[in-house]
Parts: C-alpha cells; sequence; structure tokens
C-alpha cells in the first residue's frame, strides 16, 4: 500500500513567486492525498516562504542541477511512496478536480503509463504540445530556420496539429511541463536522463515509457500554462537546447532510428491520415 496518491514535483530557479503560488494552489485544491516537493535549484532560499503546510517539503539544492536531476530527486521517492508522481512546470495552473480526474483515468487504464491533459494558454488558445519522435531536421529548422520554404507544412505535422487536438491519442513525444506519470512505469524504465541539463528530457522519457505503456493526450481535461519559450529569448538556454538535443540523438540516433520511423509512421496514419516521408 503506497502512503500517498500522487506526489508532486516542481521545479524552481529564481521563478516568480506569484507564478509558483498558482501551480501550489491549483495542487492543493485536490482531495486526494499528495505531498508536493519544491525543488529549488536558485542560488538563494528565498522561495522557502512559498511551503503552505506539512504536505509540501521543500528542498534547496543551492545549485542548479538542471531540470531532470532536480527531478529525479522527487521520482527516486515517488517510486517507493506514491502511485502516481506529476511533474509539473511551476507555470501551469488549473481548476478543481483535475488532479481527481486524471487519477480516477489512470486507475481504470492500468496500460497507461503517462497522461497529459489538454495544455492551453491562458487566453483559452490550444498550445500544440503533442509531438513525433523528434529528427535533428526538425529540431534544427524549429530553432534556426523556420522561414524556410515548407517548413510550415512539417512543423503542422510534427506536432500533429491537423488531429483537431480534441480526441485521445497515444503520442511518443508529451511535454514535460505536465507529466502525469505512473510510479510503476518508472520502475521499469527509470527517470530522467541526467546528462541532459534541460530540453529534449521530455521526449527521452516519454519515449522509454512509450516502449512499454501507452501514452496518452486526454483532452477531456484542461490545465494552463504561462509558456515562455525562454530558450528562444536566452543564448544560454539555447546552448543548453542543443546540448540536450545531441545527447538525446547520441542515444537513440541521428540519421538513423529505425524505431522513430516506425512510431512516427504509425502516429501519421492512425491521427493525421497522411503518409510521412520525413520521418
Amino acid at each position: 500500500m503506497k502512503k500517498y496518491d500522487l506526489t508532486v514535483s516542481l521545479v524552481l530557479f529564481k521563478s516568480n513567486p506569484a507564478i509558483v503560488g498558482q501551480a501550489i494552489d491549483s495542487v492543493y485544491k485536490s482531495s486526494l492525498n499528495f505531498k508536493l516537493y519544491l525543488i529549488d535549484n536558485s542560488p538563494t532560499n528565498e522561495l522557502q516562504t512559498l511551503k503552505k503546510d506539512d504536505r509540501t517539503e521543500y528542498i534547496f539544492n543551492n545549485k542548479n542541477l538542471g531540470f531532470g536531476k532536480a527531478h529525479n530527486i522527487a521520482l527516486r521517492r515517488a517510486v517507493e511512496e506514491s502511485s502516481y508522481h506529476l511533474v509539473l512546470n511551476p507555470d501551469i495552473y488549473f481548476h478543481e478536480h483535475v488532479l481527481e480526474d486524471l487519477f480516477q483515468y489512470m486507475e481504470k487504464n492500468k496500460n497507461i503509463g503517462q497522461v497529459m491533459p489538454k495544455i492551453l494558454y491562458p487566453d483559452g488558445s490550444v498550445q500544440h504540445l503533442c509531438k513525433l519522435l523528434p529528427t535533428p531536421t526538425d529540431l534544427l529548422l524549429r530553432r534556426f530556420f523556420s522561414w524556410l520554404p515548407g517548413f510550415k507544412e512539417r512543423n503542422k505535422r510534427y506536432e500533429l496539429i491537423d488531429s483537431g487536438y480534441n480526441k485521445i491519442m497515444n503520442i511518443p513525444y508529451l511535454s514535460g511541463c505536465f507529466m502525469f506519470l505512473r510510479s510503476e512505469s518508472l520502475q521499469k524504465v527509470g527517470f530522467f536522463d541526467e546528462a541532459i541539463f534541460m530540453y529534449i528530457e521530455d521526449a527521452d522519457l516519454t519515449r522509454r515509457i512509450h516502449q512499454q505503456y501507452q501514452t496518452i493526450f486526454y483532452p477531456a481535461v484542461q490545465v494552463y500554462h504561462y509558456y515562455a519559450k525562454g530558450s528562444y529569448k536566452n543564448f544560454k538556454l539555447m546552448l543548453y537546447n542543443i546540448h540536450g538535443a545531441a545527447v538525446y540523438f547520441t542515444k537513440w540516433g541521428w540519421l538513423f532510428d529505425s524505431e522513430r520511423k516506425k512510431i512516427n509512421q504509425q502516429i501519421v496514419n492512425e491521427y493525421l491520415n497522411l503518409t510521412d516521408s520525413n520521418a
């Protein structure tokens, strides 16, 4: 018997207290038996004031460990003490019953290892965070060459925009901003790859879970995400993004990745009804 229904981790780094407060308040609306980990990579521990009560544990790292390595502090505990774990960005907020609805959905579907709800901007428009497994070309075009002819059509396919984002889909790459994970799946496939400081570690983990379970986009539940796209505005973050991609493709394959091609073809055929020649 697990101690908690759900554990939740937020990784902080010089985060806006008001924004993080919204995320924490959202978690605290839940009637589930939960524990929240605030894992702080900031240079000072000023954000410890965000701890509300004993359901929250504040962990000050005194250095920036990166996204995945910091979350892994909580994930290692989660597999022992909770049935599910939520990796949550500090710039997410949501209404009552969201966590309960996802919990019940996972309880009824034991073949699902990970679920992501529909992610919306604060104005209610959809964020297209379901993706095919990335190729080096996809990431290179998105980062540096989005002005090239043909990019928009290729990116539409990569983000599965024509799926409508209105039906349940089994997706191999779900965003790391909201990862509702079955603890059992983490015991099987492991945690975030700590060689990746930040960015694309979500692709790596979702892919490993997808090999053993379904990884589901579940649009019946919705959350809100401010989504700053920091790596497009900050040179250092861009370098982290490039390094993470290099680690990912060195692991899974740069030009030759037969599993990627097979999975992407299946996804395109099932949800877009197209023939994918660029998988």
